[in-house]
């Protein structure tokens, strides 16, 4: 069975953004990737709004 989780982080003088970069520098991200069962674990940034990144984690 497949689930995919749709989450918007949203945050006040590019906090977001500086959320995911810490996730990233931080080997976290690599880490969740690695996980068994893990099939997709990527961050996007809406072109129309600076203070959201939406994470897909499936």
């Amino acid at each position: 069975m497949e689930i995919t989780i749709n989450i918007y982080y949203t945050g006040e003088n590019g906090s977001a953004r500086k959320f995911v970069q810490e996730m990233i520098e931080s080997g976290l991200v690599d880490k969740v990737r690695a996980e068994e069962g893990n099939e997709k674990y990527e961050y996007y940034f809406p072109v129309e709004d600076e203070k959201t990144v939406l994470l897909i984690d499936r």
